[in-house]
């Protein structure tokens, strides 16, 4: 027979849930802060990797590579924990920041990439022939296309950052699953928190979702 409560105890679970949203302010402001400098990082990088310059396109190169090979718990430890013995330390936030943005800008610059080289050339021979300047044509015809093409893949970027922010309470960020770690562990219930900061991840993400089919039917995506 199974016993309910001990899988999810919905008192514990009411008193725990504002205590695990004390956390929300700084799981939805790593992820956004780290996924608009990812964005900012990835666009320069997807410009080296595109560059005639071969140090550019191998800097580019090797950047991605390496973010995209190490697991983000490696890269926050690294930073947090690792740039201490060179003379740097960093508070857990402002580390949690820099490891996001790194990682992110190595999937986000192969998005932007990628959906820049499937504008169709055939709007730069267009454009060009009316006599716009090519700075032009790229900030007013091209960006705009590529951004249609690349905005479902960002978004799935940003909901895992999202749910990456979990590893951030591994230094000591006072996030939601932090919280919930806290909580379980003076409730000695750690499924029922658990539980309840999954829907939690769920709902932000499921948010997320939702603004971002609002934001594609607005563009015509």
């Amino acid at each position: 027979m199974i016993k309910w409560e001990a899988v999810f105890n919905f008192s514990i679970a009411r008193e725990a849930f504002p205590k695990i949203l004390e956390g929300l302010p700084y799981t939805l402001s790593l992820s956004l802060i780290g996924f608009a400098l990812g964005t900012v990082v990835g666009f320069i990088f997807a410009q080296m990797k595109t560059s005639k310059c071969l140090v550019f396109r191998w800097l580019a190169t090797i950047h991605i590579s390496l973010m995209r090979g190490i697991p983000l718990m490696v890269l926050l430890f690294l930073i947090y924990f690792g740039l201490p013995f060179v003379g740097i330390q960093l508070d857990p936030i402002t580390a949690s920041i820099i490891a996001f943005t790194l990682m992110s800008s190595a999937y986000i610059s192969e998005i932007i990439r990628s959906s820049l080289m499937a504008v169709d050339k055939g709007q730069w021979e267009a454009a060009e022939s009316l006599g716009i300047k090519k700075s032009a044509i790229y900030r007013s015809v091209i960006l705009p296309q590529a951004f249609r093409i690349a905005l479902p893949p960002l978004s799935n970027v940003l909901m895992d950052m999202v749910k990456s922010t979990s590893l951030t309470a591994m230094i000591t960020v006072p996030e939601i699953f932090n919280k919930a770690k806290i909580v379980g562990g003076s409730k000695s219930d750690y499924m029922t928190v658990y539980i309840l900061v999954a829907f939690i991840y769920w709902l932000v993400c499921t948010l997320y979702a939702i603004l971002q089919a609002g934001w594609e039917k607005k563009r015509d995506v």
